[in-house]
């Protein structure tokens, strides 16, 4: 594990932070490695992992399928979750002075889940999403619950155009008194997607701005493909 979490050290940060600002996104590439995607994607069918299975077209979020993690979760996960939410902070925290929003986030995960704990957001949001051919995921935003960290993760487990087509990642970004934008994403196999959760800050004539954000992924046309969704902060019991 420390492997992945030297991979996370290591990365040009100061960059992502840029493109986090600028965009409200930013692609980290090759950090799984090949094997590890598909480690991760052989254990989709090991229950014992998981806590619920959301079948999309029963609640109208589209056409797939997810599975919700259950504490412990495995090890590369939970190293992942942990290392990279410390350098994703100083931007979470940057945009809520910008916003003039009264919220500080801790330095360490810990200490946001225990802050989830005390709101009574006890359960892993960290999930796991499959879909065939038809499948999709309609554009929302992943909150659970009063205490959220307003910043997220994607791990891309296979290959766009390879082992799956369509598929791809979808934000779109509404800009008050503005038609929204649509920003259309293909990560590749063991790539990173690190986005906002739901909004971000942008800079106008008179301050800052909230831009609000959501996303989603668009029709697949053919094969299957697998993300894991890494969300920082627990969900409501």
């Amino acid at each position: 594990m420390q492997n992945i979490q030297q991979k996370i050290a290591s990365q040009d940060w100061e960059r992502i932070t840029e493109s986090m600002h600028e965009n409200g996104f930013a692609i980290i590439s090759n950090i799984l490695t090949n094997e590890e995607s598909e480690a991760l994607k052989a254990e989709y069918m090991n229950e014992i992992l998981y806590r619920k299975t959301v079948v999309m077209e029963r609640y109208r979020f589209g056409l797939g399928e997810y599975k919700y993690f259950d504490y412990p979760l495995p090890d590369l996960i939970q190293n992942i979750r942990t290392s990279i939410y410390p350098k994703l902070v100083p931007i979470a925290n940057s945009w809520m002075k910008a916003l003039s929003i009264n919220t500080i986030y801790p330095q360490t995960h810990e200490e946001l889940l225990q802050q989830c704990h005390d709101k009574n957001q006890f359960k892993a949001t960290v999930l796991i999403l499959k879909y065939g051919k038809g499948g999709f995921n309609t554009l929302h935003q992943d909150l659970y619950g009063d205490v959220y960290f307003p910043i997220q993760i994607v791990l891309f487990l296979n290959e766009a155009d390879k082992d799956f087509t369509g598929g791809e990642f979808v934000l779109t970004q509404q800009t008050p008194r503005a038609q929204s934008k649509a920003i259309v994403l293909k990560p590749k196999k063991g790539d990173i997607l690190v986005f906002t959760t739901n909004f971000r800050p942008e800079k106008g004539t008179k301050g800052y701005y909230r831009v609000n954000m959501k996303h989603g992924v668009s029709e697949i046309h053919s094969g299957e493909r697998y993300t894991l969704g890494i969300i920082f902060h627990d969900a409501l019991s």
